[in-house]
C-alpha cells in the first residue's frame, strides 16, 4: 500500500504503475485519482436489480466525485493486524535485542511523530505570525533603523517616538499608499497560490480510438477532447473542507506536499496582510496536516497503510488550531468534532501530545512579544447577572441569523458571480477586486483598518485605563459619541458583507477570525446599550455566537473561546450563545460553512447520520427507495465480474482482458468481483490491488502458465476472499450505515434466496444518490 504522498523511497500507488495508464500518469503522488468514466460509458444511476435499465438512454451519471480514489478502512485494519502478527511472530522466533528494539520503535513511533509534528508546526506558525504582522504594518509605514521589524517590535525599542515612520502625514496620501500596498500584497498572494493549480487526472484509455470506432462514432485526436478531471488550486481557501474529505477516506492528489505547505504559508502571509476579511487559522490546519503527512510518510507503518496515515493526519490537525489560537485543548476537540471521521482513543492521546508540544513551543518562541500563550487575554473583573443571559441569548440569535444568511449567500455568490467566465478564468482579477473594495471601505474606519487578530484584540479591551486604546477614549465621553457609534454600526455591516464575498477567493484564507471580528463588532455595539457592565464582555460572547452560526461548532468552540480569553467565569454565557446560534443557523441553512464548501467544490463526504435522516424523511413521504437504485446496470456488472472455475481457477488471458476492460470503461474504481460457477461471490479485487495483480499475472505468463488460482500462495493476498455483502432486500439505511460506520469502499449485493452476487455498490455511487435527495 502506498502512502498519501509519493516521494523517493516510498512505493507508488498500485494503479499508477499499471501498463494500462500512460507513462505521464505513473509518477504522480499516491493521492492521484485514477478512475474516470468515458462520456459514452458512464455508470447509470437509475438502474434496477434483475433486468434494470442501464442503457445509454438512462439517466446521466455526471458523478462529481469520479476523480477521487477511495480507501477501505476495514481492509486497511486487516492489513495492520496482519503486520502486527508478523511483527510479533518475529519477536517470538528471534527474540534478540535488535528485534525487541524494532518492536519498541514500532509501538513508540506514533508518539514520536506526534511530538515532531507539533514542534515543526509551531516553528512554521512562528514564521508566519511574525511575517504577517511585519508585512501588514508596511501598509502604514516602516521601521526606520530596521525595515524588517513590525510596528510593535520597532516601538518597543523606540525611546523618542521617531523610530516608526509613517509613509505620509497626509490622510489622502496615506489612504492611497494603504490601498496600493494592499493591492500589491493581494497580487502576490494570488500569484503564489495559482502556482498550485492542478487538474485532478483521470485515467486515459490508450485504445480509446479503436474502441470508439468499433461502436460507430468518431473520436477526435485532439488533446482537448480527452477526458479531464476538475481543476483545483491546492493552496487556496482554508483547506479544512479538503482535509475533511481526505479524513473521510477519499484521496486528493498532491494536496499535502511540501510545495503546497510552502505556498500556503507564503500566500497566507500576504493574503492576511492585505486586510481582507480572512484569517490564517484555517490555513494553519492545512499547514499542520501537510507537516503531519511529510513526517508520517517516513514511518513505514503509516506510509504503507492509508488508514494509519489518516490517524496521523487527525493528530496533526489538532496542532493547527493549537498554534492558531494558543488553544491546545480546543485544538484537540476541533479535530475530533469538526474534521475527523475516525477518532479512536489512541488518536485522542496523540493529538493531546501533539497539541501540547505545538502550544508550548510557540509560547517559547513568543511571536507576539508578550510571553503569553493566551491570544486575547482579558481581565474584566466584573461578573454578569442573570438578566444578562437575555442579552447573551439575543447575541446567539443574531449570530445564528448571520451564520445562516452567510452560508446561504456565500453559496449563492459562489454559484453565480464566481461562475462568470471572466472571474472563473482569472482568479487574480477577483482577488484584486475584493482587495480594492476592502481597502477602500475599511481604511476610513479606525475600528477595522488593521488585520483581523488586532481588530479582535482591540474590541475585547476592558478600558480599565482610559488611555489603553482609542476605543476607551470614545466610550469615556459623556457626549458626542455619535461618530463612534457610526463606526461600530458601519464596521459591523462592512465586515459582514465583505466576509461573504471574500471567503472562497483563490488565496489561502480562513473564516474563523472574520466571523469573530464581525461578532465582536456587533457585540460591542450591543454592549453600549447595557449599563453597568463592560461592553467588551458582549463583544467576546458575540464573537463566539457569530462563529458558531457560521461553522456550527459547539463544544470545541466554547473551549477555544475560554482558552483565547482566559475568562473561565464566562463559559456559561459562551455555551448559551453558541447553542442558540447553532439552533437558529440550522433552521436557516442546514449545513455549516465547511460542509457547503465541500459541496461547492464537489468534494465527497459521507455523513451517515444525516444520510439516514434523509432516507427516513423519504419513508415518511412514502417515496422510500430500496437498494435496487444503487445496483449498476447489468452490462456494467458483466464488465466488473469474472467467473472462476473449479478450485477457484481462472484463465489468465480472461483476467487480463477484464482488467483492460475496467480501464477502457472507466470502471477502475469499481474493482473486480469474482464469482464461482453458481454465481456466488468468492472474492473481490479492489482498485489498489489491480496493479499488483497485473504484475503477478505478467510473471505467470512469463513462466508459461495459462491458469491461475485465487487460492494459491501470494496471489491470495491480493484478493479479498470475504468481501462484505448485503441482501437485495435490506433497507437502504443498512448500506449507508455500513459505509459510514465501517469505512467501506464497496459492498457486494447478493440475492437473499440464492446468495448469488447481483450487484456492487461503490461509495461514490452512494454519495451521488444521496446528493440527489437534497
Amino acid at each position: 500500500m502506498a502512502s498519501i504522498g509519493n516521494e523517493h523511497g516510498t512505493e507508488p500507488h498500485p494503479s499508477e504503475t499499471t501498463p494500462l495508464l500512460p507513462h505521464s500518469s505513473r509518477d504522480r503522488d499516491v493521492e492521484s485519482l485514477h478512475p474516470s468514466r468515458r462520456a459514452n460509458d458512464r455508470l447509470i444511476l437509475r438502474s434496477a436489480y434483475r433486468g434494470g435499465g442501464g442503457g445509454d438512454d438512462d439517466d446521466d451519471d455526471e458523478t462529481p466525485y469520479k476523480d477521487y480514489a477511495t480507501i477501505d478502512w476495514l481492509q486497511d485494519l486487516v492489513k495492520d493486524n496482519t503486520r502486527h502478527g508478523i511483527r510479533d511472530a518475529h519477536v517470538r522466533q528471534a527474540n534478540t535485542t535488535w528485534v525487541r528494539v524494532a518492536k519498541a520503535w514500532d509501538s513508540a513511533s506514533g508518539w514520536v511523530a506526534a511530538f515532531v509534528v507539533g514542534l515543526l508546526t509551531a516553528c512554521v506558525a512562528f514564521v508566519v505570525d511574525v511575517s504577517v504582522e511585519t508585512v501588514a504594518d508596511w501598509k502604514d509605514g516602516h521601521c526606520k533603523p530596521h525595515f524588517w521589524l513590525n510596528r510593535r517590535a520597532c516601538s518597543s525599542s523606540d525611546q523618542d517616538g521617531t523610530t516608526w515612520m509613517p509613509w505620509s502625514g497626509s490622510f489622502p496620501r496615506a489612504y492611497l499608499t494603504y490601498v496600493a500596498f494592499a493591492l500589491l500584497f493581494g497580487i502576490i498572494a494570488a500569484a503564489v497560490t495559482t502556482t498550485t493549480k492542478m487538474p485532478l487526472p483521470p485515467v486515459v484509455d490508450l485504445n480509446v480510438a479503436d474502441k470508439d470506432k468499433s461502436r460507430g462514432y468518431e473520436t477526435k485526436a485532439k488533446v482537448d477532447d480527452e477526458p479531464r478531471g476538475k481543476v483545483m488550486y491546492m493552496a487556496a481557501g482554508s483547506g479544512i473542507p479538503e482535509i475533511k474529505t481526505i479524513l473521510c477516506g477519499f484521496v486528493i492528489p498532491h494536496y499535502l506536499t511540501f510545495k503546497v505547505l510552502a505556498v500556503k504559508a507564503i500566500g497566507a502571509t500576504f493574503a492576511v496582510a492585505t486586510g481582507m476579511c480572512l484569517g490564517k487559522e484555517g490555513p494553519f490546519v492545512h499547514i499542520s496536516t501537510c507537516v503531519g503527512h511529510l513526517v508520517a510518510k517516513h514511518i513505514p507503518k503509516y506510509a504503507q497503510n492509508q488508514r494509519k496515515m489518516r490517524e496521523m493526519l487527525s493528530v496533526a490537525c489538532s496542532a493547527g488550531l493549537s498554534v492558531a489560537f494558543g488553544a491546545p485543548i480546543g485544538g484537540v476537540l476541533f479535530s475530533y468534532e469538526e474534521i475527523s471521521t475516525y477518532f479512536p482513543r489512541r488518536v485522542l492521546w496523540r493529538s493531546f501530545l501533539c497539541s501540547l508540544v505545538a502550544a508550548a513551543t510557540l509560547k517559547a518562541l513568543d511571536p507576539t512579544g508578550t510571553g503569553k500563550l493566551v491570544l486575547f487575554e482579558t481581565k474584566y473583573g466584573v461578573d454578569y447577572d442573570v438578566v444578562h443571559y437575555f442579552v447573551f441569548i439575543f447575541l446567539g440569535i443574531c449570530g445564528g441569523i448571520f451564520g445562516g444568511v452567510f452560508c446561504s449567500t456565500n453559496f449563492l455568490w459562489s454559484k453565480t458571480f464566481r461562475k462568470q467566465p471572466w472571474i472563473k478564468n482569472s482568479p487574480l482579477l477577483e482577488v484584486c477586486i475584493v482587495v480594492l473594495v476592502t481597502a477602500v471601505l475599511q481604511y476610513p474606519n479606525p475600528l477595522i483598518r488593521q488585520t483581523g487578530d488586532i481588530i479582535m484584540e482591540r474590541l475585547l479591551v476592558d478600558c480599565n485605563d482610559i488611555k489603553e486604546d482609542w476605543i476607551c477614549v470614545q466610550e469615556a465621553k459623556t457626549e458626542g459619541k455619535g461618530l463612534y457609534y457610526a463606526w461600530l454600526i458601519s464596521g459591523t455591516f462592512i465586515k459582514l458583507t465583505l466576509t461573504i464575498i471574500t471567503f472562497g477567493c483563490k488565496v489561502p484564507s480562513g473564516i474563523i477570525i472574520p466571523a469573530l471580528d464581525a461578532g465582536a463588532l456587533f457585540g460591542r455595539m450591543v454592549g453600549q446599550l447595557v449599563p453597568d457592565i463592560s461592553p467588551g464582555i458582549f463583544a467576546m460572547v458575540g464573537s463566539a455566537a457569530f462563529l458558531a452560526g457560521v461553522s456550527r461548532m459547539t463544544v470545541s468552540l466554547a473551549v477555544i473561546m475560554f482558552e483565547l480569553t482566559g475568562e473561565v467565569n464566562f463559559i456559561p454565557p459562551f455555551m448559551a450563545a453558541i447553542l442558540t446560534a447553532k439552533w437558529v443557523a440550522d433552521s436557516i441553512s442546514a449545513d455549516g460553512v465547511y460542509d457547503l464548501s465541500q459541496h461547492i467544490m464537489s468534494h465527497p463526504f459521507l455523513d451517515s447520520e444525516q444520510a439516514v435522516v434523509k432516507l427516513r424523511a423519504l419513508k415518511d413521504g412514502k417515496e422510500s427507495p430500496d437498494l435496487d437504485v444503487l445496483i449498476p446496470p447489468e452490462r456494467v456488472m458483466e464488465q466488473i465480474t469474472i467467473h472462476a472455475g473449479p478450485n477457484h481457477q481462472v484463465i489468465i488471458s480472461d483476467l487480463r482482458a477484464k482488467l483492460i476492460g475496467l480501464s477502457s470503461g472507466g470502471l477502475f474504481d469499481m474493482g473486480l468481483v469474482i464469482v464461482n460457477e453458481r454465481g456466488v461471490c468468492t472474492g473481490y479485487i479492489c482498485e489498489s490491488s489491480i496493479a499488483p495483480v497485473l504484475r503477478f499475472i505478467g510473471q505467470q505468463e512469463l513462466d508459461g502458465n495459462d491458469l491461475i488460482s485465487f487460492a494459491d500462495g501470494s496471489f491470495e493476498q491480493l484478493v479479498d476472499r470475504s468481501p462484505l455483502t448485503i441482501s437485495t432486500k435490506a433497507p437502504l439505511e443498512y448500506a449507508v450505515e455500513m459505509f459510514g460506520k465501517l469505512g467501506l469502499s464497496h459492498l457486494v449485493v447478493v440475492d437473499e434466496d440464492t446468495a448469488q452476487a447481483v450487484g456492487l455498490i461503490g461509495k461514490k455511487r452512494l454519495l451521488r444518490f444521496l446528493g440527489r435527495l437534497e
